[in-house]
């Protein structure tokens, strides 16, 4: 059973569920074995005047009552088999996708840089739905009726052991014929999961594209990638229908032919005088009785054999690294070091594939110190290793002079609070999605929070106030107002250091009138790293850091920099002069 464990990546506790869903089952399968014996014996009284003999119908009555406490008994047996497999795998696979969720959740960014979003959502939703259906549908079912056929078979065998080896001698053959196709069937498998998850990833990007495939007037052969996986995951399909419906109809068959098998060894036998009509009749009802269920089983093995390429993806996912770290260590300040750091995405160590390259610089406490320079200069890049988004190729990042690598990535982004460029809300109400900034949060704390950031006049105008679902992404509001509510979350976390990424860049001039007002309340007293690319909304900063191409090439104040006659002073006027172009 340990190996089942780990072939379907059970929990201890789903682990020990399996096996008294194994026994249930197994229970009922005997159970059901009842009726049949009731059943049997009442073939015999009314088979006693053809033999001379007269019914007893005190035997009858007996029988009836017999036949209703079998009754009983199989359906108590069926409830508990209900509950201890039904249920239970329900539950086992409620946890995988929690334990999947939670462990996406610890993975580092650069995971997701070679995933595919729909991949991970396959991973969470279908994933654990398949293997939920194996657990609840096949695996014990399976078991126990190799279990019970076992048993039946050798208590039948006490009766005649010729007509029991009849009876199941078809199985073990049948079974072979469906493990020796094993190999067939795991490839057609895994070429069906290869173009269920390329068809998904074209449904995904056409959905997300809907827009620009509108205003462009986009169709026909445009889309003849999305045309052409969904037809290439029918045609596995079909393939992997047909591959394994011709293994299975086979082991069908050669499993069936033990009916007539045992008919004939019975009639040779009875013809013989080697065996009894009563005893015979019950090896016929049993026999069909083993195989109804069996034969159901059949149709569901390659699903078993399936749930092997989907528990090895799982397990793939599952084995990926989590970023690990202390989570007692107490930062005590919050001055943050950049000590000859590089790094890059794709975890290349040439020079050319670096992002940030030999970077040593400080960021002091309690102060705003602003990250400039051209697009793709590693501004954003810093941010997201201060956060430890990513770790560092080389060199350290250090917060109070302790190296961020070395702390649990919750216990870091504890804190921190981040303002992005682009804002992301969830489909709930407007007051829960303020609350994410602070879970722990008083309705008052909630409510002072956004009126520090300037919500109060745009959610008072919404149908239900605070209580207003938002839609997808705050799909209903503008972009100003999603940013003051991302500005709110930050105000109700109140992190020392905060992160604004762009947080003005795409406002307009009222909205961020609003917007500057409430960073104002959310940097009071708070070390802030503030990436802008308008170089006069940081000009009051009290560090400016100028980047180019992931090097450090200035630092200072404002005036120090534009004295320099630098990259800053260059920047700064060209923008300067841009200020006075029309159309």
């Amino acid at each position: 059973m340990l190996n089942l464990q780990e072939a379907l990546m059970l929990t201890d506790k789903g682990h020990s569920d399996l096996k008294k869903a194994i026994a249930a089952c197994t229970l009922t399968n005997l159970s059901l074995m009842l009726p049949f014996g009731v059943t049997v014996a009442i073939f015999g009284e009314l088979l006693k005047p053809l033999m001379g003999q007269e019914i007893s119908w005190t035997a009858m009555w007996a029988l009836l009552g017999c036949g209703i406490v079998a009754a009983v008994l199989v359906f108590m047996a069926s409830k508990n088999d209900y509950k201890k497999t039904y249920v239970t795998s329900y539950l086992e696979a409620e946890t995988t996708r929690i334990s999947v969720a939670e462990h996406i959740r610890k993975l580092p960014m650069s995971f997701f840089n070679s995933k595919d979003l729909t991949e991970l959502t396959t991973n969470i939703m279908g994933d654990c739905a398949t293997t939920e259906h194996v657990l609840s549908h096949i695996v014990p079912q399976l078991s126990a009726n190799a279990i019970s056929i076992t048993l039946i078979c050798a208590m039948l065998a006490i009766f005649d052991w010729r007509l029991a080896l009849a009876v199941f001698c078809t199985v073990p053959l049948a079974l072979l014929v469906i493990l020796g196709s094993k190999k067939i069937q795991n490839r057609l498998s895994e070429k069906h999961v290869e173009s269920k998850l390329a068809a998904s990833g074209q449904v995904q990007e056409y959905l997300e594209g809907i827009k620009v495939i509108k205003a462009c007037g986009l169709d026909g052969s445009k889309f003849a990638a999305l045309d052409n996986a969904l037809r290439l995951m029918k045609q596995m399909a079909i393939k992997m229908e047909f591959g394994t419906g011709i293994f299975i109809t086979g082991a069908q068959m050669l499993l069936q032919a033990g009916v007539g098998l045992t008919v004939f060894v019975g009639a040779y036998l009875l013809t013989g005088g080697k065996i009894e009509l009563i005893p015979l009749l019950m090896f016929f009802v049993i026999v069909v009785r083993i195989y109804g269920p069996v034969v159901v089983e059949f149709t569901l093995l390659p699903e078993l054999m399936y749930n092997r390429v989907v528990t090895q993806r799982m397990r793939t996912l599952m084995t990926t690294p989590a970023m690990e770290g202390d989570t007692d260590t107490r930062l005590q300040s919050w001055n943050i070091d950049f000590e000859n750091v590089s790094f890059s995405y794709n975890n290349q160590n040439s020079q050319e594939d670096m992002v940030i390259k030999n970077l040593t610089v400080s960021i002091p406490a309690d102060a705003i110190t602003a990250l400039v320079g051209p697009s793709g200069c590693g501004k954003s890049t810093i941010s997201r290793l201060i956060a430890r988004f990513w770790d560092v190729t080389r060199g350290a990042v250090k917060i109070g002079g302790i190296d961020v690598k070395t702390l649990d990535p919750e216990h870091l982004m504890s804190h921190m609070a981040f303002v992005f460029q682009d804002v992301v809300l969830f489909n709930d109400t407007v007051y829960n999605n303020i609350r994410i900034g602070n879970m722990d949060a008083t309705e008052q704390q909630v409510m002072a929070a956004a009126g520090a950031a300037c919500c109060d006049e745009f959610v008072s105008a919404l149908p239900d106030g605070y209580q207003t679902m938002l839609g997808e992404n705050g799909s209903t509001l503008s972009g100003g107002e999603r940013q003051r509510i991302s500005i709110a979350r930050a105000l109700l976390k109140n992190a020392p250091i905060v992160l604004l990424d762009e947080a003005t860049a795409s406002l307009d001039p009222e909205n961020e009138v609003f917007i500057q007002q409430a960073l104002s309340q959310l940097i009071a007293g708070k070390t802030v790293i503030v990436i802008a690319h308008r170089l006069r909304t940081v000009a009051g900063a009290d560090k400016i850091i100028v980047l180019d191409e992931g090097r450090l090439v200035e630092e200072g104040t404002h005036d120090d920099l534009l004295k320099n006659k630098g990259l800053y002073e260059r920047m700064y006027r060209i923008q300067q002069e841009s200020l006075g172009w029309s159309v």
